[in-house]
């Protein structure tokens, strides 16, 4: 048997022999892990356009067609999903740019020759927070023509909502006024993502090489040990396709006995997973329906548990085992209604289904076993499949640094329990970690990225957290991070509940923290512990003027938690604060919150 290496850099390189010596050294002993790692790195320069990249990416492309990749996202998914558009493109032939509409100039994009604009819909119809300017100056009446410009739209939504994926409609609309050229209809996607992002990633990229005739590279690949080299990094082992199944290692309720909340903290095993994360991340969990609410939509519907129906791949699954595993008892939305209405030829509902704001009214508090016993079907089992969306993962924000907890993530979930309509009701996920999620089971889950919501790159920066409820999970990470890791930079919390007694979450660790020096400075606000309520945006107000001192100096600001008040009451008081102290007029205060945005220096882990 010979002894010689093999040599994957041919001896007529451009190397140097002791270089080429190297690289032979470096491929020949790689492992599985390590070769996946560096076919990544390599297909990253290439299709990278800094530095060293843009060099072999110039060489390597030639005469590629240009394409322009415009995304604007809240929580990542977006973001995530253009650099995805960009390596299957990139694949194709295509010169890819990826632009944040933070980032976006409109003359820019009038040179672009092809566009492809992904964007989510945030809150009642609003563009992503870091897109509202780019959003105002495309929608603006001068705005710069784009003609002969090819584009198409993918829309990122919730159709829970009443102004499902607006944003995507808006764009796709004003991109055509402007001149462009749609060569591919716009695919608005709902919670479930993944196969309406494919098909319209495949279309797009199909339609444009049509028109565009990207030119293939001709630029020479290195064969890596373990096969053939690809144009795009390798996927995580374990991801929303393809959960890790974790087990719990423990569940407690955070609340004190007479709180009237519910707060547990969940500790999860990442043993043997080779997963990692970053303060500020989110995880994915796949929940599971409770048995009690399958049986109540059984006897509902008069079904039986037992009976087959085909699902996926599959042509015979018990139906219980599909509603509990697979379909989503609780939304109802006007999508499902109009369905439904269809299906069963109830005229009246049919007629509420055309009025998305009559069905936000009527669906509220509501879920599909109500639905069943207010409007009577016959629906087969199988019809019952085919009608129902998919049960969505959850995103939970991190609770925990993985410098303080190696192999383990940690949760703060608020379980939801009430009752509506003559029924107890209660939250899918949450109470399904609360009390299905046993210690000792497993469930699946994968980690979620979100680039807006991440430390500072200077740990010596200040920054300002505001977390109020379970939005205290992430900056429990940000501060068990910023302490293994000897972070200089001054932490400010603002954390607000019901009442001291019993809602003070995490208590003991943020007063270790301040003895510590770690935590610089907590202010807490407790709504009901006297007559007036008070809550986190107040006592901003109340700290404005060194809350100003701090941002000044370049603190980073955070918020975390509900979005439909407390967010928006958090962000009046910071402009109010910024204008007050920083002595700028109402319109310079905004502007310069919004530039604070831009810098990724205020983010929103908001819901």
């Amino acid at each position: 048997m010979s002894n010689t290496p093999t040599q994957f850099i041919p001896a007529d390189a451009p190397f140097a022999p002791e270089q080429t010596a190297a690289l032979n050294a470096i491929l020949g002993s790689a492992n599985a892990q390590q070769a996946a790692w560096l076919k990544g790195f390599f297909s990253g320069l290439v299709a990278g356009d800094q530095g060293f990249g843009s060099a072999v990416a110039a060489a390597a492309a030639g005469g590629s067609a240009p394409l322009t990749i415009l995304f604007g996202s809240e929580s990542g998914n977006a973001e995530g999903l253009a650099d995805r558009v960009k390596d299957s493109a990139t694949a194709e032939g295509f010169k890819c740019k990826v632009v944040d509409m933070a980032d976006a100039k409109l003359d820019d994009l009038a040179k672009a020759e092809n566009l492809l604009v992904l964007v989510s819909t945030w809150g009642e119809g609003e563009p992503p927070s870091r897109a509202s300017d780019f959003y105002d100056a495309i929608m603006a009446d001068k705005a710069v023509l784009l003609d002969g410009v090819n584009f198409s739209v993918l829309g990122l939504g919730d159709s829970s909502y009443t102004q499902f994926n607006q944003m995507a409609k808006e764009f796709d609309k004003r991109l055509e006024e402007l001149g462009g050229t749609r060569i591919y209809d716009r695919v608005e996607c709902d919670v479930d993502f993944e196969g309406a992002y494919s098909g319209w990633a495949n279309g797009a990229i199909a339609k444009l090489k049509e028109i565009a005739k990207p030119v293939a590279s001709g630029a020479p690949v290195i064969a890596f040990p373990g096969g053939a080299a690809v144009a795009a990094p390798i996927a995580p082992a374990y991801s929303k396709a393809n959960p890790f199944p974790a087990e719990m290692l423990s569940c407690i309720n955070l609340n004190g006995t007479g709180s009237a909340k519910e707060t547990v903290h969940a500790e999860i095993s990442l043993e043997g997973s080779g997963l990692t994360y970053q303060p500020g991340d989110a995880l994915g969990v796949i929940p599971e329906n409770a048995p009690d609410l399958v049986d109540e939509f059984l006897n509902a519907a008069k079904l039986n548990a037992r009976e087959n129906v085909s699902f996926k791949d599959d042509l015979s699954v018990p139906f219980g085992e599909v509603l509990r595993k697979s379909l989503d008892l609780r939304t109802i939305n006007s999508v499902i209604l109009k369905k439904y209405a269809q299906a069963c030829d109830h005229k009246k509902l049919l007629k509420m289904s055309e009025d998305r704001d009559a069905v936000k009214d009527w669906a509220w508090g509501r879920d599909i076993v109500d639905l069943v016993k207010e409007y009577p079907s016959s629906l087969r089992a199988g019809d019952w499949v085919s009608l129902l969306r998919p049960l969505s993962p959850r995103l939970y924000s991190i609770a925990s640094a993985i410098s303080a907890h190696p192999n383990e993530v940690h949760l703060t979930v608020g379980a939801v329990r009430y009752e509506g309509y003559g029924r107890k009701k209660k939250g899918v996920c949450s109470t399904f970690i609360a009390d299905s999620w046993k210690e000792g089971t497993k469930a699946g889950v994968y980690f979620h990225s979100n680039k807006n919501f991440k430390l500072p790159a200077d740990p010596s920066t200040p920054i300002i957290m505001v977390g109020p409820g379970t939005g205290i999970a992430p900056f429990r990470s940000f501060v068990e991070e910023r302490a293994a890791t000897g972070a200089t930079g001054e932490n400010w919390l603002f954390f607000g509940d019901q009442r001291y007694t019993y809602d003070f979450l995490y208590q003991t660790e943020w007063q270790d923290y301040l003895k510590k020096g770690v935590l610089t400075k907590l202010d807490l606000a407790f709504s009901r512990d006297q007559p007036e309520k008070v809550y986190v945006q107040d006592r901003m107000r109340e700290n404005g003027a060194e809350l100003w001192e701090w941002l000044d100096k370049g603190a980073y600001f955070y918020v975390c938690g509900d979005a439909t008040r407390m967010a928006k009451d958090v962000n009046q008081a910071l402009i109010d604060i910024v204008q007050e102290h920083g002595k700028m007029s109402e319109e310079d205060a905004n502007a310069y919150v919004k530039q604070m945005t831009k810098e990724r220096r205020y983010g929103r882990d908001v819901y």
